[in-house]
Parts: C-alpha cells; sequence; structure tokens
C-alpha cells in the first residue's frame, strides 16, 4: 500500500477586482517605529482587533471603517506618490484578505512593511514583506496571545518588537530575548509605554545589560502628539 498523502489542492486566489477590506483610515505620515523611522510613509490602517492591549494608541480602528475594494485602495495608495507603505491596524492579519493586498502592494513595486500584534500566523504573508511583528509583555495583559510559533518563520528582513510599561516588564522581555535569541532570529526593538516608562530609564536599563536591542521611542508622538491619521 502507497502511504503517498494526495492532498487537495488549494481554491484559485480570488481576482484583486473583486476583493474588499475594511478600512479605517489611510494616510500619509513619517514612520515613527522600526528601521523606518523617519520615511515618508503611505499608512493603510485596516479596521478590526481581537486583542485588546492594555496601552493599545488606535482603539478607533477596533469597529467600523469603511467598506473598500483591494484595487480601489492601490489606487488611494498611488495618489500620495510615495514607495513605502506600512500596513497596519488594530490587527491587520485578521483580515483575509490583508495578504492580497500586501501582495498586491509588492506587485505594484512599493516597500512595504506590516505591523502585527504576534497573535496571529505571519507564515503565509508574502516574503518580500517585512514583517513588524510584536511579542506583548505581561503589562500588556495580552501576553498569553502571544503565538511562539511565528519565531520561526522570521528572518533578518523582520523585525521583533517589545513595548515596555515598567521594570518587570523589561525583565521579562530581557529573558525571553536571551533564552530564545531572538537577536539571532532578526533585529530586535525595545519601546516605552508613553507616560509609563521613561525612555532614558528604558535606555539606561538596556546598556546596563548591554542587550543586542534597538531603542527606540514613537518619532511621530514626538512630533504631533498623539493625534490620530499623524
Amino acid at each position: 500500500m502507497s502511504d503517498t498523502t494526495t492532498c487537495a489542492p488549494e481554491a484559485p486566489a480570488a481576482p484583486v477586482g473583486t476583493l474588499s477590506l475594511r478600512l479605517t483610515e489611510v494616510f500619509l505620515s513619517l514612520q515613527g517605529e522600526t528601521s523606518r523611522a523617519g520615511l515618508p510613509t503611505v499608512f493603510v490602517r485596516l479596521a478590526g482587533c481581537p486583542l485588546r492591549c492594555r496601552w493599545c494608541d488606535t482603539p478607533y480602528s477596533f469597529q467600523g471603517g469603511e467598506t473598500v475594494a483591494l484595487d480601489a485602495l492601490l489606487a488611494r495608495v498611488a495618489d500620495f506618490g510615495v514607495p513605502t507603505v506600512c500596513v497596519t491596524g488594530g490587527e491587520p492579519l485578521a483580515q483575509k484578505n490583508c495578504l492580497p493586498l500586501l501582495t498586491a502592494l509588492c506587485d505594484a513595486g512599493y516597500s512595504v512593511s506590516l505591523e502585527t500584534s504576534g497573535a496571529l500566523d505571519v507564515s503565509r504573508v508574502d516574503p518580500r514583506v517585512s514583517r513588524i511583528v510584536d511579542v506583548k509583555p505581561p503589562e500588556s495583559g495580552e501576553h498569553a496571545r502571544n503565538r511562539w510559533e511565528n519565531i520561526a518563520h522570521l528572518t533578518q528582513h523582520d523585525e521583533i518588537k517589545f513595548v515596555l510599561a515598567n521594570r518587570a516588564d523589561y525583565e521579562w522581555a530581557r529573558d525571553v530575548l536571551r533564552e530564545r535569541r531572538l537577536d539571532r532570529v532578526c533585529p530586535v526593538l525595545f519601546s516605552p509605554v508613553q507616560g509609563e516608562l521613561a525612555p532614558a530609564q528604558l535606555a539606561d536599563w538596556i546598556v546596563a545589560d548591554r542587550l543586542p536591542v534597538r531603542m527606540q521611542v514613537q518619532l511621530h508622538k514626538v512630533l504631533w502628539g498623539n493625534t490620530p491619521g499623524r
């Protein structure tokens, strides 16, 4: 008896013109985080998120939004005339059509990044996309949702981000970094929660422990505060 398993073929992808997404907003700003900080970037913020992180700064994206055809969304992105695009949320991967959106953006020649909570599978994201994956610390209230399997799918093209509220969060992140050797996987970012952990304090801890991470603050908030769409 043959032990070969026959798998049913995947259903063909739907044409781009028939796909739609729930969209919160599209806007042009400077990228405020990651190694792309400071670059003029078109942000595509999709609606919806299954997580409720305690310090989320975009709760307005949890519900509502407008339904937009994928090809119409691509046209709106093109109108800005900028080569760098960030797909964010909410949690963009909560929408199945986020995947064809990312591929379509890459096919159009954009340099694309994806900001994701780390709670959903990133393995099917187009490999041309830079995946910015959050690892949620205890103070977020969502650390049980971390999908550790995602780490095996990351490359040096991606980045891992920890947003930290206090010393306990920092020590937890430091231990995760060391135990899982995350710096060997891809660049690792440590950020303070605005208004809860002083940036200088986090910087001192990183230097004292000689961690192989990049310290970052949210540049857009330094420039414009908590203004939505900036």
